[in-house]
């Protein structure tokens, strides 16, 4: 794993938040950058404008992630720019998703490179083959077991998963024909569901966990999951 400086990660956080008060008229209170390599993990927290919390009352939920993806579309390839110059990181896949009842988000961007990813079956931690199963059953129900599945204790406050392989025939075909946004938004509220329903996680982690994420990349067959813990006092 290359550690850098920890002005990177200042910076980074610093430039994010920038790019998003431009974007929409207001940043994050706080923005958590993590590098472990092939991945970098930036963690938002307190982000939601004004208008957005009248919609949240309101129910509009669906509104606003629609706004904020035509946003994120444009935001996505400057954040890549700005890390390649700053770490020198190609960054070749990015994942993002929002929690929008705790007003925090999650930016995950990873190398490209492969050897890297496999390498991370070696890492160890309590809980690993049991939270690997309870994510294999959750998958099986919503799509299928995936065919590739590593983590990573990226910090002691975030643990990343990343499944490959997990798209059934009838997605692969929607997406296909067009309708990859709501296969996206489908899959999306059956996830999150199960995953902020399952009681069993924190029992495996022996952890509080904060808050949920979970986005895909369908091209790729890929998806990330981001537990954001907080370990019991």
């Amino acid at each position: 794993m290359t550690i850098y400086e920890p002005h990177f990660q200042n910076e980074i956080a610093s430039h994010i938040g920038k790019l998003l008060r431009d974007a929409f008229g207001k940043g994050p209170q706080s923005i958590y950058v993590s590098i472990h390599h092939p991945f970098i993990v930036i963690y938002l927290r307190n982000f939601v404008t004004p208008m957005e919390k009248i919609l949240l009352k309101q129910g509009q939920i669906s509104h606003i992630q629609t706004t904020r993806d035509l946003v994120m579309k444009s935001l996505i390839p400057e954040m890549k720019a700005y890390l390649l110059r700053l770490t020198g990181m190609d960054i070749s896949e990015f994942y993002y998703d929002w929690e929008l009842h705790n007003h925090s988000g999650i930016f995950v961007g990873r190398q490209s490179d492969e050897s890297r990813l496999v390498f991370g079956l070696q890492e160890r931690y309590e809980g690993k083959e049991e939270l690997h199963h309870e994510i294999e059953n959750i998958s099986q129900q919503v799509q299928k077991r995936p065919d590739h599945l590593y983590s990573y204790i990226i910090n002691k406050r975030t643990l990343l998963v990343v499944r490959s392989g997990i798209l059934i025939d009838l997605s692969t075909e929607l997406i296909r024909l067009g309708g990859e946004e709501k296969v996206r938004q489908a899959v999306n509220n059956l996830e999150k569901r199960y995953l902020r329903n399952n009681n069993r996680f924190q029992t495996i982690l022996n952890t509080n966990i904060d808050d949920v994420f979970v986005d895909w990349d369908f091209q790729r067959d890929r998806s990330v999951i981001v537990f954001i813990l907080r370990p019991k006092i």
